[in-house]
Order: structure tokens, then C-alpha cells, then sequence
């Protein structure tokens, strides 16, 4: 009698019977739901704080300038704007070509010669912000004819290097590239 209850009571294994595991409830259904509705929600509240840091139309439009070098004559020095700064575009004379890469490189306070300073030897392009404190200096002037910071006399020469004054470095080089023999692109 004891075989015949124990064969009664068993019940179905649900290995036996096919079955993966209990069924999903409701309450299944809803905590995925809320789930996925907080995640939409936190993505919804971020977004904006993520696409505020991306500049703007008009920024990512001045990120590049492009020049057009034909109507510049040689020894004139023509400015352009690029990411707020002027930029100095300067076609140079033989002269000036000659006496840059002449100077010795012992006579600067930051030296640098003036092949890694000119892709082209004719062009010398440089940002037009004087490395001190941040004014523009003048074309052609000074004892170099580079160019002369009116605020504290800092001197640059025909290179944009440092030769005299209190700036710490010569004037920056935006990065460029010649697009063509008559064009360059700033950015």
C-alpha cells in the first residue's frame, strides 16, 4: 500500500514534460516595461546635455579658411581671419627669403630655421597674435622689416621668429596645406 501512495503523489518533472520554467507573469511584464521606459527616459534627459557640447554651424564653418594667393603681390602681407585670429599670409622677397634662412639659428631666442617654418619659401603663413600677451603686431616694421608688437616691443623677423622683447616664442603656424599653387586651406 505504501508503493501505491508513493506512485500516486509523484508529480510531473518539468524536465520530463517539455517545459523551460515558469511562465512569465505580470509583474514580469511590467518591471521590464518600467525598465525600458527609464532607459528611453535617462536617454531623452542626456541627449541634450551631449549635443550642447558639439560646436555650432557657424564655429565648425570658420574651422577652415581658404586663401586664394594670387592677388597678393610680393612682399605684401594680406590678413585673414580664421577661428577669431588673424592669420598672416605673407608672399616674401628673395631678399627676405635669403636673410631668413641665413640668420643663425644661435641668434634666437626660439630657434627654429626657416624651412620648418615655410612650406613654400616664397609663403610664410603664421597665426598674428604675438606670443607674450596675446596682441596683434604690425607688418613690415622693426629692424627684422618682420614684424613689431606695439603693446610691450616684442620684434619679429621675416620668419615670424622671435628676435627681441619680452614674447616667449616665435608667432604660432596654423596648420595648412596648398590646395592648389595659387590656394592654400587654413584648418
Amino acid at each position: 500500500m505504501a508503493n501505491s501512495v508513493a506512485a500516486n503523489s509523484v508529480t510531473a518533472h518539468p524536465a520530463v514534460t517539455g517545459s523551460t520554467g515558469p511562465e512569465p507573469t505580470r509583474r514580469d511584464f511590467l518591471f521590464i516595461a518600467t525598465g525600458a521606459a527609464a532607459a528611453i527616459a535617462t536617454g531623452a534627459a542626456v541627449w541634450p546635455l551631449i549635443s550642447q557640447m558639439s560646436p555650432d554651424a557657424s564655429t565648425l564653418a570658420l574651422s577652415t579658411t581658404e586663401v586664394d594667393l594670387s592677388g597678393i603681390a610680393v612682399g605684401q602681407i594680406l590678413t585673414v581671419k580664421w577661428r577669431g585670429n588673424p592669420v598672416f599670409v605673407r608672399h616674401r622677397t628673395e631678399k627676405e627669403i635669403k636673410e631668413a634662412q641665413d640668420t643663425p639659428l644661435s641668434q634666437l631666442p626660439d630657434p627654429a630655421t626657416d624651412q620648418s617654418r615655410a612650406k613654400k619659401p616664397e609663403w610664410l603663413v603664421v597665426i598674428g597674435v604675438c606670443t607674450h600677451l596675446g596682441c596683434v603686431p604690425l607688418g613690415h616694421q622693426g629692424p627684422y622689416d618682420g614684424w613689431f608688437c606695439p603693446c610691450h616691443g616684442s620684434i619679429y623677423d621675416t620668419s615670424g621668429r622671435i628676435r627681441q622683447g619680452p614674447a616667449p616664442r616665435n608667432l604660432d603656424l596654423p596648420t595648412y596645406k596648398f590646395t592648389s599653387d595659387t590656394k592654400i586651406l587654413i584648418g
